[in-house]
């Protein structure tokens, strides 16, 4: 029996990695990060006007206190330039050479080409000012105009009495537009073109870009109107700056900033990360905390090093592209969770009291500390499977060993604790701690079936992929089998130490069978005790839990229930357990709790007919959940034994993910480039599936169809990130990095 239960090990562990041919490689992305920048004191209350980049990459801010620049992340008035500390200008530019030029109450002037360009201005003429690709210096004002040096030629007559003028030189010589009062004109050599509307403008290598109230268009031709929008509407349209890129053009909005991708740069580093099969889309969205000091866009200007300088009522943010594999995305998260969010061995979140801001965090305890450690651990030991790193797999053993301290401090055999902490100091449902035995020590009950299944999964890894010897499987299986024989001794339920089952912790026929198919729970809790009997017969051999797992098929129909189609799930009102309604929607969690429950399932099944049948039932299920593009729900199907899954949708969910792992507050809801659906039973509130960064950070109980959520005051571990990387590693649907 022992060497026929180390083959079926082997056997469940080497599956997965045949099942697709050629693992989609690693390749070098371009990921995006958030670059947050403080305010001098005195600059809070500024009035943020214009940012430049000079060609040293040095970034300039024009406020109404003077020119502020960026030392390293602080934004500060600049006193470099002592003849100019103090002063206040009108306007500053940098022209096609890089130089920072000033125009001030009464002269101009740049400390470029050794301090020779200058010139004096009439008192209050003047307010903007604009360089030209020969060194002509444009000057203007209401209703005025001049060039440095001085040229012939007049203004359109219908501008020379506007309120104010911006002159918008081209990359070549002659090439010039002019923007006034929401008009555009461009000068050719047979004079001004006739004025079209326009709120912004600006030349690229290819043409003259204009923005509008509908996004940002080119104009073909000095006198066209600008050419409609090309696919379809960008998600906001109310432009109010420009700067172009090569690859394609960024705009700023009064609704966040937008890259507008020409298609023509695959690889451009602003262009959305994809996957084979998947092409980038023509809008990349910026908007909301996570990204920008303020959604209202004052001015944008690019950096030498690629990075987009976003400038807004509230202060200076940026966005700035580094390039990263797959495997190097991996190993951030896992260091940021090493080093910002263990407890205790838990894996945890941080809460904030101030939203955003990190100094104000401390690690909490939750409801389903010992369900996300269970994942995280999930995570170590397909790593460990990958690589044979000794430092990950001593990792695992310490979040293994909270597992065990989980039910060390439990007062009940057999009843693991959601979490634990020191007395006096737990922080979520009051009324769920109890004492600990230990003194000095409170243990959280009330335990969830959520917890039974993440920590099945986590003893399955353990045991398959971690363990090395008789010793370390024996210490496995006796943690794990006390959980089992808890249930099996109170009649397939985990009762509390009032007496009492928990609200979700019930796989008795009688509380599952009263369901009707059309409700989850049936087949979900038939899953999840199949499941648990099905491992703890692997670990020990003992044909007790086999048997009661067929007695509850033949006499119970847990396995009609197990294989009911998802398909048949919907609306079924009039079943209330405890208060809950639940045949009202279709519960999110759920999904969470069944995959990790059919890892276990397929991977330990009983015998191989077994095994077909309940991947024919995970398959009814990820099609279903295709549309989420998530990694674990493909991963594990994989793993499961599924020859046709959707990698490549899974790793452009692993490369779009943002970095920030806070649950900003996220505004989609006023978009104008998505589909909204009507209300339905999966709560999806949009037709696309928007890329990660544009959309809520959230666990992975929570679908992706979210419109409007989050405060910005959980810190998430990113542990989600990594045991889709990782299991997407172990089943080879992703290569190893190329070194």
């Amino acid at each position: 029996m022992v060497r026929l239960l180390t083959w079926l090990s082997l056997w469940s562990w080497g599956m997965g990695t045949l099942l697709i041919a050629k693992p989609i490689p690693d390749e070098p992305f371009w990921q995006d990060v958030a670059v947050r920048i403080r305010l001098q004191p005195g600059l809070e209350s500024a009035r943020f006007r214009k940012v430049c980049v000079d060609r040293e990459g040095v970034v300039y801010v024009l406020t109404d206190r003077g020119v502020a620049r960026l030392f390293e992340d602080v934004l500060a008035l600049d006193r470099s330039f002592r003849p100019l500390a103090g002063r206040i200008p009108k306007d500053i530019t940098v022209s096609p050479e890089g130089d920072l030029y000033y125009l001030f109450e009464d002269s101009w002037l740049s400390n470029g080409r050794n301090g020779r360009p200058a010139g004096s201005v009439t008192p209050g003429t003047m307010d903007r000012i604009a360089v030209g690709p020969a060194g002509e210096v444009w000057l203007s004002g209401p209703g005025r105009a001049a060039r440095f040096p001085a040229e012939g030629g007049t203004l359109p007559a219908a501008l020379e009495t506007s309120r104010s003028l911006e002159f918008i030189p081209g990359p070549a010589e002659g090439q010039l537009a002019l923007l006034a009062d929401g008009m555009l004109s461009v000068k050719t050599a047979g004079g001004w073109s006739p004025a079209v509307s326009a709120r912004a403008a600006a030349w690229s290598r290819d043409g003259l870009w204009v923005g509008t109230t509908n996004g940002c268009h080119p104009v073909d031709k000095p006198s066209s109107t600008p050419a409609p929008q090309a696919g379809g509407p960008p998600p906001w349209g109310d432009v109010t700056c420009i700067a172009p890129v090569p690859g394609g053009i960024w705009f700023g909005t009064t609704r966040g900033a937008i890259f507008q991708n020409d298609g023509m740069d695959p690889a451009s580093r602003y262009a959305i990360p994809s996957a084979p099969g998947i092409p980038a889309p023509r809008f990349r969205y910026y908007a909301g905390k996570r990204w920008l000091p303020d959604d209202a866009i004052a001015s944008l200007a690019i950096g030498r090093d690629g990075t987009v300088w976003v400038l807004t009522p509230s202060g200076l943010g940026g966005i700035a592209f580094q390039r990263m594999t797959l495997a190097d995305k991996a190993e951030w998260f896992h260091r940021k969770i090493r080093t910002r969010n263990l407890r205790l061995g838990l894996t945890g979140e941080r809460r904030l009291l101030t939203p955003g801001d990190l100094l104000t965090s401390e690690i909490v305890d939750t409801d389903n500390d010992g369900g996300w450690t269970s994942y995280y651990l999930g995570a170590l030991g397909a790593e460990y499977a990958v690589t044979r790193g000794e430092a990950v797999r001593r990792e695992a053993w310490e979040s293994f060993s909270a597992l065990e301290r989980l039910q060390e401090l439990s007062t009940i055999p057999g009843f693991s604790a959601r979490t634990i902490e020191r007395r006096g100091f737990k922080f979520s449902d009051p009324d769920r701690w109890r004492e600990a035995k230990d003194p000095g020590w409170d243990w959280k009950g009330h335990t969830s079936s959520d917890e039974i299944c993440s920590q099945t999964f986590a003893h399955a890894v353990m045991w398959e992929w971690v363990a090395t010897n008789a010793t370390e499987r024996a210490r496995i299986a006796t943690n794990y089998t006390r959980i089992v024989e808890h249930i099996l001794s109170h009649d397939l339920y985990y009762v509390d130490v009032d007496g009492k089952p928990t609200l979700w912790g019930r796989w008795n026929p009688e509380y599952l069978n009263w369901f009707p198919h059309s409700i989850h729970d049936r087949r979900l809790n038939s899953a999840e005790i199949t499941a648990s009997l099905q491992l703890a017969f692997t670990m020990t051999g003992n044909r007790r839990y086999r048997d009661i797992a067929y007695g509850l098929f033949e006499k119970h129909g847990y396995l009609t229930n197990i294989l009911s189609p998802m398909s048949g799930i919907h609306p079924t009102p009039g079943y209330v357990h405890e208060g809950n309604e639940m045949g009202d929607e279709w519960n999110h969690s759920d999904d969470e709790l069944a995959f990790f429950t059919y890892w276990v399932l397929c991977r330990f099944a009983f015998t191989p007919d077994l095994k077909a049948k309940y991947l024919g039932a995970v398959r009814g299920h990820w099609d279903i959940e295709k549309a989420e593009r998530y990694p674990i729900w493909n991963f594990i199907y994989a793993g499961c034994g599924a020859r046709h899954y959707d990698p490549e949708g899974a790793v452009w969910t692993l490369r779009g993910t943002a970095l920030d792992t806070l649950n900003w507050p996220v505004q989609n809801s006023h978009r104008l480039d998505i589909t909204r659906r009507e209300p339905n039973f999966m709560h999806r509130e949009l037709e696309e599936l928007l890329p990660p960064g544009e959309r809520l950070v959230a666990r992975i109980n929570t679908q992706p169809f979210i419109l409007d959520a989050g405060d910005g005051l959980t810190d998430f571990p990113g542990d989600e990130y990594l045991i889709g990387y990782w299991l997407g590693r172990q089943v080879g649907a992703i290569a190893a990095p190329n070194p």
